[in-house]
């Protein structure tokens, strides 16, 4: 739809609007579950982000920046600046971090313990998830299934 049309259309009226939203359910839904990773994730020194990223880079060492920002949605800057971070960190190295050369990176062994535990905890929390909401969780596996 158009500009000019959707400013000629009429406002809708909340008995028009829809009751249920799956897409603003799971949205809700994910940023409950999401902060919860965070807090738990907190001390270890690391967001979510770099969970993924770490894991990543720890399932295929050597994945090119392209691939990286591909599997985590992001930009390939944005990658680059990430990774610069966990390597400033100590969890991850590039053993060719020269300009004009392909990157070589690897997790470090203290990146694979930062890993290990944080595996650990989300362990935990997908418990936590299965047995306070054990229909919810069925459903993502369902999901997941379908879409991966």
């Amino acid at each position: 739809m158009n500009q000019e049309a959707l400013r000629n259309q009429e406002p809708l009226r909340s008995q028009d609007a829809p009751r249920f939203s799956p897409v603003i359910a799971l949205l809700a839904v994910s940023a409950m579950w999401e902060g919860q990773l965070s807090a738990i994730l907190k001390d270890l020194g690391i967001t979510t982000r770099k969970f993924g990223l770490l894991g990543h880079i720890y399932a295929e060492p050597g994945i090119s920046f392209s691939e990286l920002a591909r599997r985590s949605h992001i930009t390939v800057q944005s990658a680059h600046t990430a990774v610069r971070t966990l390597v400033d960190e100590g969890l991850v190295e590039d053993a060719t971090a020269h300009a004009g050369a392909a990157s070589d990176l690897h997790v470090t062994p203290k990146g694979a313990h930062v890993l290990q535990a944080a595996r650990d905890r989300l362990f935990e929390l997908d418990g936590a998830l299965a047995q306070r909401r054990p229909n919810v969780a069925a459903s993502l596996d369902g999901i997941r299934a379908g879409i991966v």
